[in-house]
């Protein structure tokens, strides 16, 4: 076919090779290929080894300078790079530069020596944060400011020990702001579900940004006290809250004092623990620049306690977490000569996941000796104050009834994505657009030119199918000119282009009369796809079916599933759509094999997010895949946010940036001259391929619709 010649075609049922649909599948052979695709050709846990070593190999580690000013210029370099490739990206730097409002909501009485003031503050234009400040009575010089933050607790705000904390700062003559957390208590609400915060990522914007940019104003509002001290300003939190202590306190270098109790670890000892977290703890290409355990590291010379628990039920076990952590940190604070400015402190009563009195203490006695000079006048001893802890409805603050929340801020920045660029008109213009396409979606989907390494564990020749079980092992050199070398210098760049192995199992069906090739994937595993590939061969096709990673037999087992790797992959400067679709298209390379005069495999792809990976494959491997079934195929990426789904229902799918400058019609225009059949589509696929192909008619190509 000519390249100026385009066929498309789209149908409702399938249309493989002749006599295709006419062929019903034997239920014999049906039977023959359901057994070979459950045969189990690889360890089940495998691909939760190789993935754990797959994402070890891509975070880096913290540099040990000579000198200090060797680590300052680093560090301050480190800080840029977080801020500007993971947090400020896309519309989050103009919503850190946006004038945001802080609103005074009234006081109520607090108990003996305090008082209690609400509040409401914009992280962002559009999103108000309720707070409450804790203020002592007569204040008259400048006091010692603490933020604190809350985690996963559905009362937030509210919780009782952090009241407690709170109270027990303002009686010793403090202020303490504490503030609600995005998806708990006052904003506990579906749309503030954290794996929703992917459908920003998806639109060019770092949804880690609201996180970051609801704590950096939260300290806007502290020091803008008349009786803040500017250089007495700590920051606590448990769990989740601790996680927010390390990010602003790593980044922010206004904050002096910092304690984090059971709320993060390094990526490396999360992989191999379990310790995942939602998605603002692996948020996209961060582990490209620093893992968690640099922003520990760029706490020095500042005081900075690491609060875990013995027998932490929930995740941040002290024994699994603190060493990595002071590791990486301790050697840093030496350089700067205050090693003891590190401290770390072992709860072992109730030694659960808590913020309870011992931890408190430990976190009183910090401030007592940073900033109150060890002062014989403030006692670390918790005040008892049970009494004056307050009801949420008490501590209820007043929130806009159109408070913006992450599906709303995905709504507002998708509404002009992708940009509005009409396909080209004319041939010739539509090649030179396709090149600069596919540079474009290969730099977005970090695409791989994976080396598949094959060997033959099983086989089965019956007179008229060889049937065989395949393990495949996928090698790569990671491409130099991504750009996400991380600051370790050639270090970094070794460890980036070092191959990795990742191994998967395929099931191999060849009919003795072939007259085509197909390469089968399916959202629930090609093990449920046992009918389309019977049916396939029945035709005369020889079959290569697989699943591709966090698929079928490729799925991660055990306690975490696959999508929390798939975020840690991103966070890696991965994407998980292009690491699958390399995949595809190396198998389909591979079945090729050398031979030239073999026809290009179709590609069958069942479920709208093998579809996804279909399309991208397809359009960047013109060589081996010579045509698109798609099954149930999404029809736009949009859908995601018009659906308002969340990121652990199809994570490779919130693709960073993708929709910012592709949608799928695009990439299916990538894929001409190449045909796209689509099986039993839904309205809308129908439709936004039916615009796709009003743009082959427009340039006067030639198109084949099947009846």
């Amino acid at each position: 076919m000519s390249p100026s010649r385009t066929v498309l075609v789209v149908m409702a049922v399938s249309c493989l090779p002749a006599g295709f649909a006419a062929r019903a599948a034997d239920a014999q052979l049906e039977a023959r290929v359901r057994d070979r695709l459950n045969e189990r050709v690889i360890d089940p846990q495998l691909p939760l080894a190789e993935i754990r070593a797959y994402i070890k190999d891509r975070i880096p580690t913290v540099p040990h300078p000579a000198s200090l000013d060797a680590w300052n210029d680093y560090a301050n370099k480190l800080r840029e790079d977080v801020l500007e490739r993971a947090v400020l990206r896309g519309a989050a730097a103009a919503w850190q530069k946006a004038h945001c409002g802080v609103q005074w909501l009234g006081t109520i009485e607090g108990g003996e020596g305090y008082q209690i003031k609400k509040l409401r503050y914009e992280a962002l234009p559009g999103l108000w944060i309720p707070a409450l400040l804790y203020v002592p009575n007569e204040l008259t010089t400048r006091v010692p400011v603490v933020l604190n933050v809350n985690g996963h607790d559905p009362v937030g705000k509210a919780a009782p020990y952090k009241q407690i904390r709170c109270i027990n700062l303002a009686k010793r003559g403090m202020l303490a702001l504490n503030t609600e957390w995005l998806g708990m208590g006052q904003l506990k609400s579906d749309n503030f579900l954290h794996y929703r915060m992917n459908q920003i990522d998806l639109c060019g914007t770092s949804g880690l940004a609201p996180f970051f940019l609801a704590l950096e104003r939260a300290i806007d509002v502290l020091l803008s006290h008349e009786h803040a001290d500017p250089e007495r300003l700590a920051v606590t939190g448990l769990s989740g809250g601790g996680w927010q202590t390390m990010l602003i306190s790593g980044l922010d270098p206004r904050v002096t004092l910092s304690n984090a109790v059971a709320g993060y670890g390094s990526m490396r000892t999360t992989v191999d623990f379990g310790d995942l977290g939602d998605s603002e703890q692996a948020p996209a290409d961060l582990a490209m620049v620093a893992d968690h355990a640099h922003l520990t590291a760029l706490r020095a010379p500042r005081p900075t306690l690491l609060t875990y628990n013995a027998a932490d039920e929930c995740c941040f076990k002290a024994g699994e977490t603190l060493p990595a952590l002071i590791a990486a940190a301790r050697p840093i604070f030496q350089l700067h000569g205050c090693p003891e400015h590190l401290r770390w402190h072992v709860n072992y009563d109730p030694g659960t996941h808590n913020y309870e009195r011992d931890n408190r203490e430990a976190f009183y006695r910090m401030l007592h000796d940073h900033f109150y000079a060890k002062s014989a006048s403030f006692d670390p001893v918790e005040i008892p104050c049970e009494s004056e802890v307050k009801t949420p409805e008490q501590l209820q603050v007043e929130l806009p009834p159109e408070n913006a929340d992450f599906h709303s801020l995905a709504v507002a920045l998708v509404k002009d994505l992708p940009p509005a660029e009409s396909l080209p008109g004319d041939a010739t213009a539509a090649r030179e657009w396709q090149m600069r396409g596919r540079t474009r979606l290969r730099e977005l989907v970090v695409w791989k030119s994976y080396e598949v390494a094959a060997e033959r564990v099983a086989d089965d020749m019956a007179a008229d199918l060889q049937s065989n079980a395949w393990r495949l092992r996928f090698t790569s050199a990671h491409d130099p000119s991504h750009p996400g070398l991380t600051p370790n210098g050639e270090e970094g760049l070794a460890k980036r282009l070092r191959g990795s192995c990742l191994t998967l199992s395929a099931a191999e069906f060849a009919p003795t009369e072939r007259t085509s090739e197909a390469i089968v994937i399916a959202d629930e595993g090609v093990a449920s796809a046992a009918p389309h590939i019977a049916r396939l061969i029945a035709a005369g096709a020889r079959v290569i079916a697989f699943d591709p990673l966090f698929f079928g037999r490729s799925a991660i087992t055990g306690a975490d599933p696959s999508f929390l790797f798939a975020l840690l992959l991103s966070a890696t400067g991965e994407r998980p759509l292009g690491l699958q679709a390399s995949q595809v298209a190396a198998v389909a390379n591979w079945a090729r094999g050398d031979n030239a005069n073999l026809s290009p495999s179709t590609l069958v792809a069942i479920g709208p997010r093998s579809s996804t990976i279909a399309l991208v494959a397809a359009a960047l491997d013109r060589e081996a895949i010579g045509a698109l079934e798609l099954h149930r195929p999404l029809g736009s990426l949009h859908q995601l946010i018009e659906e308002n789904r969340s990121v652990e229902q199809s994570p490779e799918l919130f693709c960073f940036g993708l929709l910012a400058e592709f949608d799928l019609r695009h990439i299916g225009a990538l894929v001409a001259p190449r045909p796209i059949r689509l099986v039993d589509p839904t309205p809308r696929a129908q439709a936004e391929f039916d615009e796709l192909r009003s743009w082959y008619g427009t340039l006067g190509l030639e198109l084949s619709v099947s009846p």
